[in-house]
């Protein structure tokens, strides 16, 4: 009963901890409005968490080791919490941004931690099946995020993506108080402060060039510094864990090639996942005009599918060769990116089938990887490989938001200047005045600039003063080479004037809205391939990432051998 409290807790710590990574994305509209700020600032809340995430992670999993991985836990737990309530009830930019920070170093305690502690809730021979829970949660944090994001905003409200964490966070934490041992053994080892800062320096300014460069620029001087300085220092933080008696990361844990292949595919899967759990929506939103409800429930088969495939394929890891079921679940992924860039975006059904195999691929192999990350680690390594994991999820995502958003908004940018410059060479076919034709061109373009090419358009381009006028006017023209008319035959050469005008206006009509629909096909085109360019550019290197299968053996390594350099730590004893 204890065990099963401990790992309620750590599914629910992994949960938010990941949920958090990309639930703000589909609510970015409603926070700009809510808060009055320009969008672009809105970048920060989102990369705060981010940087802090990923470059906190190892040292806070080396401090816990000092302190108590219980009592620890638990301070991160309170740590997300604050920061979830600070985020709630933020008015400004600034708060928010506080309270995105305050959770993110709650999240880098809780995340490798729920790992490590629930996985030592179990002897190394039965630990798969503990593994896969912690494992399925992971993944489905990941998946789930813009779903809950667009659900909870449209019905509560953007504040409420943060409040809905503090009653599960509250109640893992007393699952916990409940639950754990707070005497635990601590190891009395150092902690390498230079390496701790190296490995800060290292990842976040790593996190910050990735999550900066579309904004930045990619090759402006500040981007380029960044990623030399994450360069030199990542060389740095090698060479001094090998000379350090007390290391932030053990590198004995890249002598296990299990852990080596898990840590690739970490990666690759999170990258190729996050590539459509974070674009999809924004696309359905942004450029289809759909509410965040129809955007979430069109990616809610990923979730389900890594549901259903993730804990089957983490038991199936000690029956099966990982090789085939990674080999697999790469295939699978690879087939709903090639789906991603030949298919038409208004095929809802095609998505889904896609989406379907893309959540079966992920599941198959996420599973598997945090069994195979954990390999038979115990004490010390085990923390590493948690912590290690955890960062290399992190940079996953980020590689994904950094590569796709990007993609997506530079793809949009060129679909705009295509979409106007067809404008003008369709209206400039029109046999109408210059003034009209310059009226209707800019109509079109402004709805194009707002990606607005799904409202209603106007089918009538005369107003009846207009229409009026140009009666009178050809009317006048008529009557000047015509003197002493009755007035009988007036009223008749103005009833004839009349119709040929509302005529031809008509005619006039019904040739702008065909132009309008023939740019707004163009458009939606333009726009459709913006998204199938981003999938097709990169179907050949998930197509690639299944030949990962090759750094998996054949058979997995004997489960009852252990692989450590100091015994289980005592979490619930």
């Amino acid at each position: 009963m204890k065990r099963t409290r401990i790992i309620i807790a750590c599914c629910i710590g992994i949960f938010l901890c990941m949920l958090d990574t990309t639930i703000m994305n589909i609510a970015l509209p409603a926070i700009q409005n809510g808060l009055h700020v320009p969008l672009n600032q809105l970048s920060w809340p989102l990369n705060i968490y981010t940087i802090l995430f990923a470059s906190l992670t190892i040292p806070l999993g080396k401090l816990a080791e000092k302190i108590g991985m219980n009592k620890f836990y638990c301070i991160g737990l309170c740590l997300f919490v604050v920061g979830s309530f600070v985020s709630g009830f933020s008015s400004s930019l600034n708060i928010l941004i506080l309270g995105r920070g305050i959770q993110s170093i709650g999240a880098a305690t809780v995340f490798p931690l729920s790992m490590t502690i629930g996985i030592n809730t179990t002897p190394i021979k039965s630990r798969s099946k503990v593994i896969a829970a912690l494992g399925v949660t992971q993944g489905l944090a990941a998946a789930l995020g813009p779903v809950i994001g667009g659900i909870v905003t449209q019905f509560f409200g953007w504040k409420w993506i943060f409040f809905i964490n503090v009653p599960l966070m509250i109640v893992a934490l007393l699952l916990c108080l409940a639950s754990f041992n707070f005497r635990e053994k601590r190891l009395e080892s150092k902690i390498d402060i230079l390496g701790a800062v190296i490995n800060i320096i290292s990842l976040s300014t790593l996190t910050l060039a990735l999550v900066q460069g579309r904004e930045w620029g990619w090759k402006s001087s500040t981007i380029l510094c960044l990623f030399g300085i994450s360069f030199i220092s990542f060389i740095l933080f090698i060479l001094c864990e090998k000379k350090s008696k007390h290391p932030m990361i053990p590198l004995d844990l890249f002598k296990n090639k299990e852990f080596n292949g898990a840590a690739l595919s970490i990666v690759l899967s999170n990258l190729f996942l996050v590539a459509v759990t974070v674009v999809l929506p924004t696309y359905f939103t942004k450029l289809q005009n759909k509410t965040e409800l129809e955007a979430a429930l069109l990616v809610t088969p990923i979730s389900a599918m890594i549901f259903i495939f993730s804990p089957i394929a983490g038991v199936l890891i000690d029956k099966m060769s990982p090789r085939k079921i990674i080999g697999s679940g790469f295939t699978l992924m690879a087939i709903a990116f090639i789906m991603f860039s030949t298919i038409n975006m208004n095929n809802y059904k095609i998505v889904v089938i896609a989406c379907i195999l893309l959540g079966a691929g992920y599941g198959i192999i996420a599973g598997p990887n945090t069994v195979l990350a954990a390999s038979n680690f115990t004490g010390k390594l085990l923390n590493a490989s948690q912590s290690v994991a955890g960062v290399l999820r992190e940079v996953g995502v980020v590689l994904a938001v950094a590569i796709y958003v990007t993609g997506l908004y530079n793809n949009v940018a060129t679909a705009k200047t295509n979409s106007i410059d067809h404008v003008y060479v369709e209206i400039n076919q029109l046999d109408i005045p210059n003034a009209k034709k310059k009226i209707v061109a800019n109509k079109s373009v402004t709805s194009i600039k707002n990606e607005n090419t799904n409202g209603k358009t106007a089918t009538k381009h005369f107003t009846n003063n207009e229409i009026h006028n140009l009666v009178e006017q050809n009317y006048e023209q008529i009557i000047k080479q015509k003197e002493n008319l009755p007035a009988s035959v007036k009223q008749h050469i103005y009833d004839t004037v009349n119709t040929k005008v509302n005529r031809k206006v008509q005619h006039i009509n019904s040739e702008i809205n065909e132009k309008i629909a023939n740019i707004k096909q163009y458009t939606h085109d333009q726009f459709n391939k913006a998204f199938v360019k981003l999938y097709r550019y990169s179907t050949p290197f998930v197509i690639i990432s299944i030949f990962s299968y090759l750094l998996f053996d054949k058979k997995r390594i004997d489960s009852s051998k252990e692989y450590s350099e100091v015994g289980e730590s005592d979490s619930i004893n």
